[in-house]
């Protein structure tokens, strides 16, 4: 029986992206910034605090799992700060998997008109650094693999 090859993705030539510290992926309309145990330990130990856990003023639990509180007015979320008129993570070095991927989510990867339309929003996307299909895949597959096993 012969087999076809499987296709390749809109992207298979990669897609540009570079963050400006424009902080829009950081805010916005209601939504859920999901955390592992190991994750909110890692944001605890960078802000300093004694135990492996975060305050409600930062972390709610949504079912089953936890996610980023936000600004009940803003929708900004708890880590999003304005420093020199930059909007940054005051946590960038250790931010959950889910932020570290973005723009490279399934939602976003749908087609070229996804893809186009979320860069309506975020002006790091199609400048600056060029990722390969398989930079992009790795992100994509490490979300995959985070919601497995939850």
């Amino acid at each position: 029986m012969k087999r076809n090859p499987p296709s390749k993705p809109w992207y298979d030539q990669g897609l540009k992206f570079t963050c400006t510290q424009c902080g829009n992926c950081c805010t916005g309309a209601p939504g859920y910034v999901y955390v592992t145990p190991e994750e909110i330990k890692r944001i605890s130990a960078f802000l300093g605090r004694a135990d492996d856990t975060l305050s409600p003023q930062h972390l709610r639990r949504v079912g089953r799992r936890y996610s980023l509180t936000e600004d009940k007015k803003s929708g900004d979320c708890c880590f999003l700060k304005t420093e020199n008129g930059k909007r940054i993570c005051s946590i960038y070095p250790v931010r959950p998997l889910q932020c570290r991927t973005w723009p490279f989510w399934d939602i976003n990867l749908e087609s070229p008109e996804a893809w186009d339309e979320a860069a309506q929003g975020c002006p790091g996307m199609n400048r600056g650094r060029q990722y390969s299909l398989v930079q992009i895949q790795v992100r994509v597959n490490a979300v995959r693999w985070e919601d497995a096993e939850r």
